[in-house]
């Protein structure tokens, strides 16, 4: 896990810590404590694992983050689950279980958002409806994408889809 965590950049002394806690979803219900709430999707992780120079991994390793929190449902954890631990995406030398390990962690310091009304269908993709019934459901203002063009009608929701580097941007100009 310790291998994994190093090459998505996260410090293995948060990770201990999460261990130490009994890994679980945080459930945090004052937003204002956050600034914000935010929705990644898998591509964002996907691309975080294969470089440690774009974007992507500059904001996973950020986290946790004071400025913001990242919302999660239990759909898009599976999801996150399914692809990131496919050996296609995982980084070189690094296994399945050390992929597990770290998306736990990454699922310690979510919030864990319940989803009780369906949007479907909204968007074209059924998995990228998925990301934006968390992001209503959870009052986020963002999901974070390379696939802005498919989340081109979550704005009529109120939920603005931005690249990684662009919520990057964003949080340096609110600074």
């Amino acid at each position: 896990m310790v291998r994994w965590c190093s090459k998505i950049g996260v410090k293995a002394t948060r990770v201990a810590q999460a261990r130490k806690n009994r890994i679980g979803c945080a459930r945090v219900t004052n937003v204002k404590r956050w600034g914000m709430r935010i929705v990644i999707d898998t591509c964002v992780l996907v691309a975080a694992a294969r470089s440690r120079v774009g974007a992507s991994f500059a904001l996973i390793s950020s986290l946790p983050d004071s400025r913001f929190q990242v919302a999660l449902s239990v759909a898009l954890y599976t999801e996150w689950q399914d692809v990131v631990c496919r050996p296609e995406h995982l980084p070189a030398g690094a296994k399945p279980s050390s992929a597990m390990a770290f998306l736990r962690y990454l699922a310690s310091i979510a919030h864990l958002q319940d989803i009780h009304f369906l949007w479907r269908p909204f968007l074209r993709d059924p998995d990228d409806d998925m990301v934006l019934e968390c992001a209503v459901a959870a009052g986020a203002q963002f999901i974070i994408t390379h696939n802005i063009r498919d989340f081109q009608r979550s704005e009529q929701l109120h939920v603005r889809a931005l690249t990684p580097r662009a919520f990057l941007n964003h949080l340096r100009d609110l600074s």
